[in-house]
């Protein structure tokens, strides 16, 4: 069988929401024998529609030809600037909330979600959004249950998902709910990039957060990232910076709102996660523990549970068999740091 995907754009849509999810279903039809899906672009008219990046995505139909273009099996609503707009127009509000009722999946990508509350259709249910927007749509909307670290979210037949990005891992989960873990395994390869990506959106807003708020440490930082498994002390990082341990600890309290030895914790930590995930080696934690200074194993155990929600050797289960597929990306990924109460692992 064949399902009816449509994706609806707008002047200032995120150009990632909108190509990021096509291309998600498109490479299932090429990895197939048959095509799985029929993709459409909806727009409020046929012709180009320029994105907020300033590249224009063609729209073959309109809005107002989708209840006529049934059976609609999914209907998912692309996030950007435009979106704001958008929900103004009772027209299209109406259009969703017939539509509502018609198709089997309606979600959205990003502010997307913006425009499906607008349109009552998310009341009650758990939803997300961009990490960005996350308070404002809670605000606006006191009726949604608005979870800001999730990268995407299903509550019933509605579907919501984290920022730009976050789109792709939810066609991947529509992937794989129509047609198996396997397929949806194959596209994840094809695009180079993980099936299930561990860890919330949290993880992305804060390290640009450390990046962006970094200042003076920011010659600490590149030389702590460069080496994590050195003998770093609080002494040691506070003469590199040559200032007193007691003002280094200052300066990462005032810039990145964490403690010089936790920063560095987590940092070996994210290093201990990527080696969980190397397909070629099996690595005991006591050996985690000792590689990347984080006490004993026990002490790893409890930190991992801590920062990542789950203990490591579930975590190597459930993501070492995505990581073999990605196993040149997961090399380079930046290391991804949130400032979760951690126990400080031992500093030297």
């Amino acid at each position: 069988m064949t399902r009816h995907i449509a994706l609806l754009a707008y002047p200032d849509c995120q150009l990632l929401d909108v190509s990021g999810p096509w291309q998600v279903f498109a490479s299932a039809n090429a990895l197939s024998p048959e095509p799985l899906y029929r993709l459409t672009l909806v727009a409020d008219a046929p012709g180009p529609v320029m994105t907020n990046g300033g590249l224009a995505v063609y729209a073959s139909h309109t809005y107002a030809e989708l209840p006529h273009r049934l059976p609609l099996d999914t209907l998912l609503i692309a996030g950007g600037s435009g979106v704001m707009a958008l929900r103004q127009d009772p027209h299209v509000l109406a259009l969703l909330r017939e539509l509502a009722s018609q198709v089997r999946r309606l979600g959205s990508i990003c502010s997307g979600a913006f425009l499906l509350a607008a349109a009552g259709l998310l009341d009650g249910k758990r939803v997300t959004t961009h990490w960005r927007h996350a308070d404002q749509l809670a605000e606006e909307y006191p009726a949604l249950n608005v979870e800001p670290d999730a990268l995407y979210i299903q509550s019933g037949d509605r579907y919501t998902s984290a920022g730009i990005t976050a789109g792709i891992d939810l066609a991947l989960s529509l992937v794989e709910a129509d047609h198996g873990a396997a397929l949806a395994g194959q596209v994840a390869r094809e695009l180079v990039m993980f099936l299930h990506r561990p860890g919330g959106q949290s993880q992305f807003s804060e390290l640009l957060r450390y990046q962006q708020g970094a200042g003076p440490l920011r010659r600490l930082l590149d030389h702590l990232h460069a080496d994590p498994g050195g003998a770093h002390s609080l002494e040691s990082m506070a003469a590199l910076m040559a200032v007193s341990p007691r003002h280094l600890t200052r300066l990462f309290k005032r810039h990145l709102a964490t403690t010089p030895v936790t920063y560095l914790t987590q940092l070996r930590l994210e290093q201990a996660r990527l080696a969980l995930l190397d397909e070629h080696q099996t690595v005991s934690l006591e050996r985690l523990a000792e590689r990347w200074r984080l006490g004993g194993a026990e002490q790893l155990r409890r930190q991992f549970q801590r920062y990542y929600g789950v203990s490591p050797s579930v975590y190597r289960q459930r993501f070492g068999a995505a990581a073999k597929s990605t196993s040149t990306l997961a090399s380079t990924l930046t290391p991804t740091l949130v400032p979760t109460p951690l126990e400080p692992s031992p500093c030297h």
